[in-house]
């Protein structure tokens, strides 16, 4: 499309494909000309069925009211209320004044992919080679999108077990494969059950890939190393099915063993495992996270990301290294007892809520799933229950709609133990 502009006596003239649209109304020039362009514009029609994050839309209106001088208490972003590690902070610091600055391998430095294999090997006990297998990411985001760009395409079925995190579906979307949601109950903590599993596999032919979140997000559900056994044995019946297993919540689990099993172990050979320093480390700005997998899948990941963005940011992988080779266990351990503590204060107050129930308490990561039920109909589901807590009490939840969990609302405890008490108040 060819435009060109005439401007004489404070009049504006578009000239479009040979067309002189002559304007002069100077209050109204801007929307003539973003009109005429707009209507121009032919998106692509992929993005139709692509829907926008529900958790960024609420996130924005927080930080609209917060921009016009009101205060909102917001429990509706996963991120760590704590500071990353202070060697964190230093190697990052190091890393600019050395001149750490330059691009590295799409991969990822030599340095931080060995500490990734090293990390995972001692505390899961599974081998990746670090110069085959790892591929570092801007976030684990881009590490998932990645993998599932890599593995399915048009007329390949991705099973997502519900509630799920919003971008799974949407991502599988922009592959052209199709999602199948796969329900869970509430009196089963929301975990994939081996029958549920098998069930899905059996009516859908075409399924290439398992996306798998264990601890989940959002429900916090734990899959014991039982569950994932009996999961495992399904899936060898379907030796073409390949598993994602997002295990970026894993360092935050409440179980009695304290740790949370890597889906890996069970399957090394069809796993891609998720992981990150977001959520553990609280380096959510450091955009860093990674995927390990077979060395077949690693480098088709590789090749995409050396046409995305080439390679995560130098300083944030130095920062990377420290958080996986100089963070005393103790440090992390003394923040994820806090996060404990204020589960357990929100599953108290929800509780002492009328109508307002929590099936099975979350076993990890930073999020509670209460069914709300008894308060949402047709006219007023959870998505208009959220806009009006956030219009009226200055609270911002995420619906349950938004995870394929209708009825519920997503309380994310992430934050600290004085806007905790403020959010709960205000629900009750």
């Amino acid at each position: 499309m060819k435009l060109q502009l005439f401007l004489y006596f404070n009049c504006l003239s578009v000239v479009v494909k040979g067309f002189l649209i002559p304007h002069c109304h100077p209050k109204s020039t801007t929307g003539l000309w973003e009109t005429t362009i707009d209507n121009e514009i032919e998106l692509n029609p992929l993005l139709s069925s692509i829907k926008p994050s529900k958790t960024v839309e609420i996130f924005s209106l927080v930080k609209e009211l917060q921009a016009q001088g009101q205060s909102v208490t917001s429990l509706c972003v996963g991120e760590p209320d704590f500071a990353p590690p202070k060697a964190v902070l230093e190697a990052a610091q190091k890393a600019l004044v050395d001149g750490d600055t330059r691009y590295t391998a799409v991969t990822g430095t030599a340095d931080l992919r060995k500490a990734i294999a090293a990390d995972l090997k001692k505390r899961k006990n599974v081998d990746y080679n670090p110069n085959t297998d790892i591929v570092v990411a801007n976030g684990a985001k881009q590490a998932v999108y990645q993998g599932i760009l890599a593995t399915v395409g048009t007329g390949d079925q991705v099973l997502i077990p519900s509630p799920y995190w919003p971008s799974y579906p949407e991502m599988v979307r922009l592959t052209g494969a199709e999602p199948i949601i796969v329900p869970t109950e509430a009196k089963d903590g929301f975990l994939l059950t081996p029958q549920s599993l098998e069930l899905a596999l059996k009516e859908h032919s075409n399924v290439k890939l398992l996306i798998f979140c264990n601890p989940s997000n959002p429900t916090g559900g734990v899959h014991d190393e039982r569950r994932l056994q009996e999961l495992v044995e399904v899936l060898k019946k379907y030796p073409k099915v390949l598993v994602m297993a997002d295990e970026i919540y894993e360092r935050l689990t409440y179980t009695s063993t304290g740790s949370c099993p890597a889906f890996a172990s069970y399957l090394p050979d069809r796993t891609m495992t998720i992981n990150g320093f977001s959520k553990a480390y609280a380096m959510t700005g450091f955009r860093l996270g990674y995927l390990a997998a077979p060395a077949k899948i690693a480098k088709a990941v590789t090749t995409l990301q050396s046409q995305f963005t080439s390679c995560a940011g130098s300083v944030s992988q130095a920062a990377g290294v420290a958080a996986l080779t100089q963070v005393p266990e103790e440090e992390l351990q003394e923040k994820f007892t806090e996060m404990k503590c204020k589960r357990d204060y929100v599953l108290n107050r929800l509780s002492k809520m009328p109508h307002v129930e929590v099936a099975v308490p979350p076993q990890g990561a930073f999020y509670v799933l209460p069914d709300i039920s008894y308060y949402v109909n047709s006219e007023r589901d959870d998505s208009k229950f959220c806009v009006e807590l956030l219009q009226t009490y200055k609270l911002a939840l995420v619906p349950g709609s938004a995870f394929g969990a209708p009825g519920t609302v997503r309380i994310s405890y992430a934050t600290s133990m004085e806007e905790l008490e403020i959010a709960m108040d205000k629900l009750e």
